[in-house]
C-alpha cells in the first residue's frame, strides 16, 4: 500500500515538474518571433500605432481591461463588453488563453481567427505585444 502511494506520489510530482518546465520554456518567449507571428493579424490588428482596423489595436494592450480601448468602444461585441465589464484585464494568462481559442474565452466575440495551436507563437506574440512594438 505505502508502496504505491509513494510511486502514484512520485509520478504527480515529476509530471506536475514536467508541466512546470514546459510552462516556464514558453513564458517570455522571443519579441522578434512574436513581430513574425504577428503578420498573421495584421489584417485586422495594428500593435505598433493606436490606429484600429476590422479589430482594436493592441498598442499597450498588456494589462488593458477587455473592451476598453477608446477608440473602438462602439466596435466590440456584447460578449467582449461583457468580458470587460466582468473585469477580464489582459494580462499574460489571459492572452494566451485568448490567443489560443478566442471563441472558447469570451464567447461570442466577433474575432473570427481561430487561434494559435504553438505555445511558443502564442508566448512569441506576447512578448512582442508587452515590448511595446513601435512602427
Amino acid at each position: 500500500m505505502f508502496r504505491a502511494a509513494s510511486s502514484a506520489s512520485f509520478l504527480l510530482l515529476a509530471t506536475s515538474l514536467v508541466l512546470a518546465t514546459s510552462l516556464a520554456a514558453h513564458a517570455g518567449g522571443d519579441p522578434a518571433l512574436g513581430k513574425k507571428v504577428f503578420n498573421r493579424c495584421i489584417a485586422c490588428h495594428e500593435a505598433a500605432t493606436d490606429r484600429d482596423k476590422v479589430g482594436p489595436h493592441l498598442m499597450g494592450v498588456v494589462g488593458r481591461t477587455a473592451g476598453s480601448a477608446e477608440s473602438f468602444l462602439g466596435h466590440y461585441s456584447e460578449a467582449m463588453k461583457s468580458a470587460g465589464a466582468a473585469a477580464l484585464v489582459w494580462d499574460e494568462a489571459n492572452l494566451a488563453e485568448y490567443i489560443k481559442a478566442p471563441k472558447l474565452k469570451v464567447p461570442g466575440n466577433k474575432m473570427a481567427f481561430a487561434g494559435l495551436t504553438k505555445d511558443d507563437d502564442i508566448a512569441n506574440v506576447i512578448a512582442y505585444l508587452k515590448a511595446d512594438p513601435k512602427p
